[in-house]
């Protein structure tokens, strides 16, 4: 198998200096990347079986991997949902497909979105998590804009081992994850 650029970066970049930066002696308890959860909500197109399809098909493009239809675990009117009813699509990577995805994010895709100016650093929660939404699925290299009807918005949920925020910042910031610069963070809260 051949290894991604992220992969390599984590091994060869990120074990030591998180060894170094967080004063962990043990390997083993040095934070990783368990998994990646991609997410796409379709309850707003429940109706329209072609865009839902189209969705589903353009997730697993992106991801290589089956979707696993999400169900409504209780109903709520307000929403017009009701219990057991589709309302999202899933896919969890794990390995290579994992490593592979996450070089193909941050690398291929998220370079191509408009205006990009980084993650923010809110993005990462107080479990050491990394949460990233798309509004566009057609930043992927997979989809062909041309044959793109409906846009679709993805969340990509990076889940690590890492005990708190320091230590998930601070993997991310190693592994690659363009986080937003100082000077962007201050001219969106001027905004």
């Amino acid at each position: 198998m051949k290894t991604t650029l992220t992969k390599k970066k984590y091994t060869e970049k990120a074990l030591p200096g998180m060894k170094a930066e967080l004063g962990i002696e043990n390997l083993m308890a040095i934070p990783r990347i368990a998994k990646i959860v991609v997410n796409v909500g379709i309850g707003k197109i429940l109706k329209d079986t072609k865009h839902v399809e189209e969705v589903v098909q353009a997730l697993e493009a992106i991801t290589g991997q089956k979707v696993v239809m999400t169900k409504a675990r209780k109903a709520i009117a307000g929403f017009k949902t009701r219990e057991g009813l589709e309302i999202g699509a899933r896919v969890t990577l794990h390995g290579v497909k994992m490593w592979s995805f996450l070089d193909r994010l941050l690398n291929i895709a998220l370079p191509r979105v408009r205006d990009f100016q980084g993650i923010p650093m809110s993005s990462v929660d107080q479990n050491g998590n990394c949460n990233i939404g798309i509004k566009d699925h057609s930043i992927f290299s997979e989809i062909v804009p041309e044959k793109v009807q409906h846009t679709a918005c993805f969340q990509i949920t990076i889940v690590t081992t890492a005990r708190n925020k320091a230590e998930g910042e601070s993997l991310f910031r190693l592994v690659g994850v363009p986080f937003e610069s100082e000077e962007s963070r201050k001219e969106r809260s001027i905004k």
